[in-house]
C-alpha cells in the first residue's frame, strides 16, 4: 500500500478496472480528470484518460509507474461527459477505457492535438491567372471551385484576408462532391492548401440565428414546437409521432432555432449517412453557424476537424451518425434523434455495444434539456414509454402542404401473373403513372442481380464455403458474392458438381432494375442500393435525378425508405412484402411494419395523391390487414399486446450471450457452462429473491450458425426488472472471464438487444 498521489487512468483495454499511476508526469504539469495521458503498460506505451485522482493506491510504491506525458492543457472530457460514459461503461457491461475509446476519432486516441491547425484551400497566383482567362473550360466542377477560391483571395476585388481560403466545412456546404476537384486544382498548381490556426470561439450571442425562413408552422406543428420549447431549461422527453410527410423536419428546425437564440446549442442525430447531406442541406439553408458534421464516411483528419469544432465551441450544431451521440457539444440545448425506431441506432456488432437513442436520453437527462424522438412508425418500447407517461408524444396527423395519405391496396400473387417479380397489376399502375406523368418507386429489400445460383439438372445451388448461405448472384460484374462475410467469386458458366447450364433464381434490385428497362423500354430508371453508392456524391447525384424528372423510375433497398423526400412520386410498389412474416426474431413483425410504412410513405408527397401497391402471397396476414385497417397505430397496439402476453420487451428486458468458435461444439459448450454458472449463482441461497426472477434461454445455435468460418450461438437472459438483470450479469460476467472453455470462444454480452437470432 503506497501512500504517493496516484492519477487513475482508463485504458482502451479489454480489463473493466482503472490502472493506478504516480501523478509525476514530465515537466511536473498537473493532471485532471478528463485528460489524455501517456503510460507505460506491459512493453506498451498506451493513450489513456484520467478519470481520478487519489492520495495512494493499494499497490505498493515500488509498483506504481509514473505517467509519461500529459497530452491536453484542458480536459477533453467535462465532469458530465466522464459521469455519462461511466454510467454507459456499467449499463452495457463494458470496459470503462473501450467505452471513452469510442468516444474519440481516432486521431485522438493517438495522440493528435485537440487545438491544431486549420486545412484552407486557397488559389495561387497562376490559379488566378487561369480564372481570369476563364480556365477550366472542360471541367466545370474544378471551373466553380477555382471561382469561389479566387472570390475570397485577399488579391481579389473582394477581398478576405482575416478568413483566408475555405476549409473542409465551406466546402462541404458549398460543394458536393468537391474532392477530386480540389486535387485536380492542386496538380495544375492553381490551389494550395495552407495551414490556419483558428481563433478562439466567441461566446454564442442570444437572438444569433437569425430570421427563420422556413414555411409557416400549421397548428400541430406549432403545438408541437411549444411544448418542446417550453421544456428548454429542463429535461422532457418527447416523440414527436407524425405521419410521413408531416413536416417533422420543419419542427426540428424551429426548436433548434430557439435553442440558437437562447445561446445554446443542438445535437442531431440521424440513422444512416445517405440522410446525412440532405439534412445538412436543411440545417444551412436556415441557420448561418458554424456546423460539425460526424458519420463514418468521413476521412479520419475530418472527423477530428468536426470534432474540434464542437469541441471548441465553434459548431453551434453538431449533425451525424450514432457515433455523434459522443460528440462534445457545448452548452446543450436540445437534442434531437430523428427516425428514432431505426436500427442503425444500434451497434449490435463488435466492440462496445450501445443504443445511440437510448444514450441520447440519457444524455439529455443529465444536462437537463430535452431530446426529441422523431418518427413516423415509433419503436415499440418508445410507445410504451408514451403509454407510462415517461415521454410525452406530439401527434402531427396531417401531410404537410395539404398532401394527402398514399390509398394502400394489396396484390395477391397466388392469383396474378409475374414477369421477372413483378406482377400484371403492378405494371399496368407503373404505366398509368408513367402516362399521368408521375414518377415510380420500386421497393425490394434485396440487392444483387438473384439470390440464388442454381443448376436445374442436378440441383446445386451455389453455396458460401463460410456461411450457411447461398450466394446472391451480381450479373453486371459477373460475379457471386456473399452479403454476409464479402466472399466474392467468378460467376461460373456451368455448373461446377455436372457441367450443365445453371441460371439464376429470383429477384434482387439489379434484375428488377432490367425488367423496369425491357417493359418501359426509354423510360430513365436508376437503382439506389449500396452496389452503386459507393462514394460520395452517388446519393445525392440520384436524388438530383429524382427531384428534376431526369429519372422516372427508382428501384431500391431500405435505402429508400428513410427520410428521403420525393415529391412528384405517385407511385409505390413493395415487391415482397413476406419477408418478415417467419423469422424467429420476435422483432422481425414490428420492422416489416415499420418498413412497408416508411416506403409507403415516400408516395403522394407532392400535390398528386399518392398509390402503394404491396405484392403478398399472404393477402389475409393479420400484420398487413391490420396495417391497411388502422395504420401503424393499430399494428402496434396489437403488437403491443402480444409482446406483453408473452413478456418480451418492452415488457421484460434482455441481455444476449453471444460466442462464436471455430466449431459448433465449442460455442456451444462455452454456453452451457455459462448456463450452469449463471444456474449456480441463481440458485445460491445468499442472492435473495431477486435471483429468481432472472431466466436463461438456451443456449442455441443462431438462425445462421455459420458466418464468416465462424460457428454463432447465444444464450438469452431475461427478466421482468432491469435491476434484477443488472445485479445478475454484475455477479455472471466475472465468473464467465474465468472460464477455461472461454478461451477458445469469442463471445460477448449485448444488453438490450435488438436482434435475438
Amino acid at each position: 500500500m503506497s501512500t504517493v498521489p496516484v492519477v487513475r487512468v482508463a485504458l482502451p483495454t479489454p480489463l473493466k478496472r482503472l490502472f493506478d499511476y504516480r501523478a509525476d508526469p514530465a515537466g511536473g504539469c498537473a493532471i485532471e480528470p478528463g485528460m489524455r495521458v501517456r503510460v507505460p503498460f506491459g512493453r506498451q506505451r498506451l493513450i489513456g484518460v484520467a478519470i481520478e485522482l487519489a492520495a495512494g493506491s493499494e499497490l505498493p510504491e515500488e509498483r506504481l509507474k509514473p505517467v509519461l506525458q500529459r497530452l491536453d492543457l484542458q480536459p477533453i472530457f467535462d465532469p458530465a461527459t466522464l459521469t455519462l460514459l461511466a454510467w454507459a461503461a456499467d449499463y452495457y457491461h463494458h470496459p470503462i477505457g473501450e467505452v471513452l475509446a469510442t468516444a474519440l476519432p481516432k486521431a485522438l486516441r493517438l495522440g493528435a492535438a485537440v487545438d491544431a491547425a486549420e486545412a484552407r484551400w486557397v488559389v495561387t497566383p497562376q490559379g488566378r491567372e487561369a480564372y481570369a482567362r476563364g480556365e477550366p473550360r472542360r471541367a466545370p466542377r474544378q471551373g466553380q471551385l477555382l471561382a469561389a477560391l479566387a472570390a475570397r483571395d485577399p488579391g481579389a476585388a473582394d477581398p478576405n484576408p482575416s478568413d483566408p481560403g475555405l476549409s473542409v466545412a465551406d466546402l462541404d456546404a458549398r460543394f458536393q462532391p468537391w474532392r477530386d476537384a480540389a486535387r485536380a486544382l492542386v496538380a495544375r498548381g492553381w490551389v494550395n492548401v495552407i495551414e490556419v490556426r483558428p481563433a478562439a470561439a466567441p461566446a454564442p450571442a442570444p437572438d444569433s440565428a437569425g430570421p427563420s425562413q422556413g414555411p409557416e408552422p400549421n397548428d400541430e406543428q406549432r403545438v408541437a414546437i411549444e411544448r418542446v420549447c417550453e421544456s428548454l431549461d429542463a429535461f422532457g422527453g418527447f416523440v414527436l409521432h407524425g405521419v410521413t410527410g408531416s413536416g417533422k423536419t420543419e419542427v426540428y428546425l424551429r426548436v433548434v432555432e430557439r435553442a440558437l437564440r437562447l445561446g445554446r446549442s443542438a445535437l442531431v442525430l440521424v440513422p444512416e449517412i445517405g440522410l446525412t447531406p440532405q439534412l445538412v442541406g436543411r440545417f444551412r439553408q436556415r441557420f448561418a453557424v458554424p456546423m460539425a458534421v460526424l458519420h463514418s464516411a468521413l476521412t479520419d483528419n475530418e472527423r477530428l476537424l468536426a470534432w474540434r469544432e464542437a469541441f471548441s465551441g465553434r459548431a453551434r450544431i453538431v449533425l451525424g451518425t450514432r457515433s455523434a451521440v459522443f460528440a462534445p457539444a457545448r452548452n446543450l440545448g436540445v437534442i434531437i434523434v430523428d427516425e428514432e425506431h431505426d436500427t442503425s441506432f444500434k451497434q449490435h456488432e463488435g466492440g462496445f455495444r450501445y443504443s445511440a437513442r437510448d444514450l441520447a436520453v440519457v444524455r439529455a437527462q443529465r444536462a437537463g434539456v430535452p431530446v426529441v424522438l422523431g418518427s413516423a412508425t415509433p419503436g415499440l418500447e418508445t410507445l410504451q414509454n408514451v403509454a407510462t407517461g415517461r415521454y410525452t408524444r406530439l401527434l402531427l396527423t396531417r401531410r404537410a402542404a395539404r398532401a394527402v395519405p398514399p390509398r394502400l391496396s394489396l396484390i395477391d400473387l397466388r392469383s396474378s401473373a409475374i414477369h421477372a417479380g413483378i406482377s400484371t397489376p403492378a405494371v399496368r399502375a407503373i404505366e398509368r403513372h408513367l402516362e399521368a406523368g408521375g414518377q415510380v418507386l420500386v421497393f425490394l429489400n434485396r440487392r444483387g442481380y438473384a439470390p440464388t445460383l442454381l443448376c436445374t439438372a442436378c440441383g446445386w445451388i451455389a453455396p458460401c464455403r463460410d456461411c450457411d448461405a447461398r450466394l446472391t448472384v451480381h450479373l453486371a460484374a459477373r460475379r457471386l458474392r456473399c452479403h454476409h462475410c464479402g466472399a466474392d467469386t467468378a460467376l461460373p458458366e456451368r455448373c461446377p458438381q455436372c457441367g450443365f447450364a445453371v441460371k439464376a433464381v429470383g429477384q434482387g434490385t439489379e434484375r428488377i432494375e432490367e425488367a423496369l428497362a425491357t417493359l418501359f423500354p426509354g423510360i430513365p430508371c436508376i437503382r439506389l442500393d449500396r452496389d452503386v453508392v459507393r462514394r460520395r456524391g452517388d446519393m445525392e447525384d440520384a436524388m438530383r435525378r429524382m427531384a428534376t424528372g431526369e429519372a422516372r423510375i427508382l428501384v431500391g433497398t431500405q435505402m429508400v425508405t428513410k427520410g428521403h423526400d420525393f415529391p412528384n412520386v405517385t407511385l409505390v410498389v413493395v415487391l415482397n412484402a413476406d419477408q418478415g412474416f417467419f423469422s424467429s426474431d420476435f422483432r422481425a413483425p414490428e420492422r416489416l411494419a415499420q418498413t412497408i410504412v416508411q416506403v409507403a410513405g415516400r408516395a403522394g408527397r407532392g400535390e398528386r395523391a399518392g398509390e402503394v401497391l404491396i405484392q403478398t402471397e399472404f393477402p389475409d396476414h393479420p400484420l398487413l390487414r391490420s396495417l391497411l385497417a388502422e395504420g401503424y397505430d393499430g399494428f402496434a397496439r396489437a403488437a403491443l399486446t402480444e409482446r406483453s402476453q408473452t413478456s418480451w420487451p418492452p415488457f421484460s428486458r434482455l441481455a444476449a450471450l453471444r460466442g462464436s468458435a471455430k466449431t459448433a461444439e465449442a460455442a456451444l459448450e462455452f454456453l452451457a457452462e455459462a448456463r450452469r454458472v449463471a444456474d449456480d449463482l441463481r440458485g445460491g441461497r445468499a442472492q435473495g429473491a431477486w435471483a429468481q426472477r432472472v431466466r436463461l434461454l438456451g443456449p442455441a445455435p443462431a438462425a445462421m450458425a455459420k458466418r464468416a468460418g465462424r460457428h454463432h450461438a447465444q444464450l438469452l437472459v431475461e427478466s421482468a426488472e432491469r435491476a434484477s438483470l443488472h445485479r445478475f450479469l454484475g455477479l455472471w460476467l466475472p465468473a464467465l472471464e474465468a472460464l477455461p472453455s472461454g478461451r477458445r470462444v469469442r463471445w460477448a454480452l449485448d444488453v438490450d438487444p435488438i436482434e435475438t437470432f
